[in-house]
């Protein structure tokens, strides 16, 4: 089985771009793309960044529990689709998901041996700047934001790890370094180690 990886944080904090810049320096891992209910940014494609969905469509997926896990979100829903994740890790490949906080923790009630990132601002200056440079929301937008961020880094003791985003490679280092590290967990090597014991056994 692959690893499941959830990386989530507040909005802004750069979960996409840091996402982005890991899958091209372990372009073995697969990327669960999420479904939303949110209007595309500039340069954002369907199917890549996000499956963009209609309510009526995402309500449709849910009521047909397709979703690992789904959330609303500042008006939007977000989610997860449930097959692609579930092959992933059958055929052995490391998936990881790009998702809220609400998302996170409702994956971890069911993949509670998944490993869960949070990644964090420098500061909430720093975050506040990130959020107003997309130049995609209103003030309030902005403020609730903001609001929510704070509520969310709370729930930090829910997590494995947390990393700072000071720095992109800085942060892809250490994100690159905790998969890497849990691959070479002992339980994860447990069968094994008792699959060569029956085999000289069986000698």
């Amino acid at each position: 089985m692959g690893l499941l990886i959830v990386l989530s944080g507040p909005a802004g904090v750069g979960k996409g771009t840091v996402c982005t810049a890991l899958r091209s320096r372990m372009p073995e891992i697969v990327y669960s793309v999420s479904a939303t209910t949110r209007q595309p940014r500039q340069g954002e494609v369907d199917g890549i960044n996000y499956f963009f969905k209609t309510r009526e469509q995402f309500q449709d997926m849910i009521a047909r529990d397709a979703l690992l896990e789904h959330a609303e979100y500042v008006g939007n829903y977000y989610g997860t689709p449930r097959d692609f994740v579930d092959k992933t890790l059958a055929c052995g490949k490391d998936v990881i998901l790009e998702i809220e906080v609400q998302g996170a923790l409702k994956v971890k009630d069911k993949f509670p041996e998944a490993i869960f990132i949070f990644l964090l601002p420098p500061s909430l200056d720093e975050l506040k700047q990130r959020i107003t440079g997309r130049g995609t929301e209103t003030q309030d937008i902005i403020n609730t934001r903001m609001n929510v961020a704070v509520e969310e880094m709370s729930l930090l003791q829910h997590y494995d790890y947390a990393v700072i985003n000071d720095e992109i490679d800085a942060a892809c280092d250490r994100i690159r370094s905790i998969i890497i590290a849990e691959h070479c967990r002992r339980d994860r090597f447990l069968p094994y180690v008792s699959g060569m014991k029956t085999a000289i056994e069986k000698a």
